[in-house]
């Protein structure tokens, strides 16, 4: 499908804003955008009569399709809480793409998410890019995978010390990721050493995930909030020279100008919870700010469904009310969470070569006044308001 959104406050976040501004897409790409483009008779036109025009939301951090809502135990696939290393799974493999939240996150301008194992496991397992509409997880596909998840703090030693057994301290939480590492430096020598000599070798799925960490092909998004953890996390990833990017942070403003000077970002949230246990004692709205200004980049989080997804924008619009900077608010919802997962190539900003994901808003979307009015996924229209969200196994919005 080839579409021109025309007559638009067009916000591309990398670039200055254009008004009465034109995106125009070709076969699920965006191919210019601007004030005076040209638009091809072949091309379906939607006038965006003067709504604001940004690129889809993305949520770097949820559980959306793994953690189902309104399904009870039946729908919670997020942590696999018998084995402590699950570097082996994959979120991919768990992901309902009809479970509702997926409908929010349209309504909410969000049209891509990393979903990610829970953090009960030291090593949860595998993340993965995915489009908020599709019928079948494989057509939602953006990459995968693209982080392992791993946890410090109390879940972990919550959940395996009720088992009484391994890790049921932080000390065992860390011994647990520091043995997991020596293991796969040594399987990756023997794998090189058999490769060399050409003999057959064992494959090990677990270990196999964890060489790519070594080898920097996989970051390794470490959950964690209290400033102690951060610090073993920090210690970790110079002990194994992993990548590494914070999720949730709830304390790196402590912390944030060691965050600052080693280039960490932090993938910060949920900011609309209560203080439901010691680690999130320090949460507040202004600690996004605070990161930002000391030069950490900063994406925010839902941690869907700890708080719904369409709430994205708003944890936005009231972190800049705690002094985030506008500007920045946006970035962290769009091309910083896409940088920090390696996604920047397809999604996070209106620019050409890009997909088509774009989103028509009523009015400046950090206003909570304003709505998403039409929703565009590889230029495919998707949502509209207020006929409601596309249903997966159709290609057209309900009339």
């Amino acid at each position: 499908m080839n579409l021109a959104i025309t007559h638009g406050y067009v916000v591309p976040v990398d670039g200055d804003p254009i008004d009465d501004g034109t995106v125009l897409i070709r076969d699920g790409k965006i191919v210019e955008v601007g004030r005076d483009v040209e638009v091809p008779p072949d091309c379906t036109v939607v006038d965006a009569e003067g709504g604001w025009v940004l690129p889809g939301f993305v949520e770097a951090h949820g559980h959306l399709g793994v953690y189902e809502e309104a399904e009870g135990w039946a729908g919670r696939d997020t942590n696999e809480t018998t084995d402590p290393n699950g570097a082996r799974l994959r979120a991919l493999d768990a992901i309902n793409p009809a479970e509702l939240g997926f409908a929010d996150a349209l309504s909410g301008g969000v049209t891509t998410a990393v979903i990610k194992p829970g953090s009960a496991n030291p090593i949860g397992g595998q993340t993965v890019a995915i489009k908020t509409w599709g019928r079948t997880v494989d057509e939602m596909l953006i990459r995968e995978p693209v982080s392992v998840k791993s946890a410090l703090g109390e879940n972990p030693k919550r959940v395996y010390g009720d088992q009484k057994k391994l890790p049921s301290t932080r000390q065992g939480v860390a011994a647990v990721i520091r043995e997991a590492f020596m293991k796969a430096q040594d399987y990756r020598a023997r794998r090189a050493a058999a490769r060399e000599e050409g003999k057959p070798f064992d494959r090990d799925a677990t270990l196999e995930v964890l060489v790519r960490v070594l080898d920097g092909e996989l970051p390794w998004c470490q959950h964690t909030h209290r400033a102690d953890d951060i610090a073993t996390a920090l210690r970790l990833a110079d002990e194994f020279g992993y990548r590494l990017v914070i999720n949730h942070g709830t304390e790196g403003h402590l912390l944030a100008d060691l965050l600052a000077e080693r280039g960490i970002p932090v993938i910060i949230g949920p900011l609309f919870t209560s203080r439901s246990k010691v680690e999130l004692r320090q949460r507040s709205l202004r600690n996004p700010g605070i990161l930002a200004r000391a030069g950490v980049e900063v994406a925010i989080t839902t941690d869907h469904p700890v708080v719904p997804i369409h709430f994205l924008v708003h944890q936005a619009t009231l972190a800049v009310k705690e002094g985030l900077d506008a500007a920045e608010a946006l970035r962290s919802i769009t091309v910083n969470p896409a940088r920090i997962m390696g996604i920047d190539d397809r999604v996070g900003a209106l620019r050409p070569g890009l997909d088509g994901d774009v989103v028509i808003w009523s009015g400046d979307p950090l206003d909570v006044m304003s709505r998403a009015l039409r929703v565009f996924v590889s230029g495919r229209a998707v949502y509209a308001y207020p006929e409601g969200a596309v249903d997966p196994y159709y290609s057209e919005v309900r009339k």
